[in-house]
């Protein structure tokens, strides 16, 4: 049975929904990409799940994409040598922090694109755009996947609730160009739809706003409950560059003045691990069937700030380590 796909690069790495990240190497997907079924097929006719993306981007919030997922593709009895073509739409709302490490929430509107023609896979999660380049051949079991990717970081470029890190001033959007690689296999634990998949979203910032890099490696595991529900939960860790913590986690002696926290510069000392997520996604046919017509989809994403970043003042003072996003929604193939 056909299933439609869970949360990329997890949270909620899956709220696909735009407000906006990723892989987010990004700090979004929930980049819990809510990543929608990868859509190889395991037999003929059987389209299979595909699972969690790396953290992906809710507008660069460090959202999965797993938290709002697409459907899969119906397949049928023909000779063709790659996966069916297909497109799914999605729309929905989103609740997360206002900025990376806030306490502060927003609720924001969300959309998602997706899609496969000739084999080739694309798929848009807020205000990025990923494509895989690696062909999908119908049958395959073990889908390798690569392909490039970009994405807008709108982190702090409004929205600020609190008023001491607004004080520090907003900053500019980046744009963010990089790398998606990974594997995936069907048909590992409860059935032979079930998949378990491994990838790696790496960014860098050509906008030279924080002249620096992400990288989000993710891990994910999806499977159907029946022909008409799917449920998925992933893992991801984002790695950042020195100065993507300098930009946006140190707090020189000018910030420092204008907002009355503390000077703080060890953020962007050194490469580290700042943050991870745990994500969880589901999705219901609300036509008896995932892989085609309307579907619910939603999740829940857990993240966590992590050593230098949650030390910052801009998470320590000001926010919060803990980042909780959650997100609901209605998805279309055709």
């Amino acid at each position: 049975m056909p299933i439609p796909a869970f949360f990329s690069r997890m949270a909620l790495p899956a709220l696909m929904l735009a407000a906006a990240a990723p892989a987010q190497a990004m700090d979004g997907p929930l980049g819990y990409d809510v990543a929608a079924l990868g859509g190889s097929e395991v037999a003929p006719g059987l389209p299979a799940p595909v699972l969690p993306a790396p953290a992906a981007y809710l507008q660069d919030r460090e959202i999965d994409e797993a938290i709002l997922l697409p459907t899969a593709s119906p397949e049928g009895d023909d000779d063709r040598k790659w996966s069916r073509d297909y497109i799914s739409v999605a729309a929905g709302v989103i609740t997360a922090p206002s900025y990376n490490g806030s306490d502060d929430r927003v609720v924001l509107p969300g959309f998602y694109l997706r899609g496969r023609l000739s084999g080739f896979s694309f798929s848009t999660r807020g205000t990025n755009l990923q494509v895989d380049l690696i062909r999908q051949k119908r049958g395959q079991k073990t889908d390798f996947k690569f392909g490039p990717i970009i994405n807008l970081r709108s982190d702090r470029t409004g929205r600020i609730k609190d008023p001491q890190v607004e004080a520090l001033g907003e900053k500019k959007m980046a744009v963010e160009l990089g790398l998606s690689t990974g594997i995936t296999h069907t048909g590992i634990v409860t059935s032979g739809y079930d998949q378990v998949g491994f990838r790696v979203v790496g960014l860098y910032d050509v906008s030279d706003r924080h002249g620096s890099w992400v990288v989000s490696p993710t891990i994910d595991y999806g499977t159907p409950l029946s022909k008409r529900a799917f449920v998925g939960v992933s893992a991801s860790v984002n790695v950042y560059g020195k100065g993507f913590g300098r930009y946006y986690f140190d707090v020189d002696p000018l910030g420092s003045a204008a907002s009355g926290l503390p000077v703080y510069n060890r953020a962007g000392s050194k490469v580290t691990a700042g943050k991870y997520t745990l994500g969880v996604a589901g999705a219901y046919g609300l036509s008896g069937d995932l892989r085609k017509g309307f579907v619910l989809i939603g999740g829940a994403q857990y993240g966590r700030m992590l050593g230098r970043y949650a030390d910052s003042p801009i998470v320590a003072d000001a926010g919060s380590a803990d980042q909780w996003l959650g997100g609901i929604g209605l998805a279309y193939q055709f």
